[in-house]
């Protein structure tokens, strides 16, 4: 399921504040500045630095 794109539009990076990128095949918020992402669990961003995983995934 995908996003809506209001809600895409006003998420920001916990960590920097910075824009994140949607990958709705990986279902991840990608920080491409700081290379990490965020999971999105039932269509909700888990937007915690504590729960962002390294990016590009290993």
């Amino acid at each position: 399921m995908s996003l809506d794109p209001r809600l895409l539009s006003v998420l920001a990076c916990p960590k920097d504040k910075g824009e994140l990128r949607y990958l709705e095949d990986e279902q991840v918020l990608v920080n491409d500045r700081l290379g990490i992402a965020y999971r999105i669990e039932n269509d909700i961003p888990v937007l915690l630095v504590d729960e962002a995983i390294d990016w590009p995934a290993n």
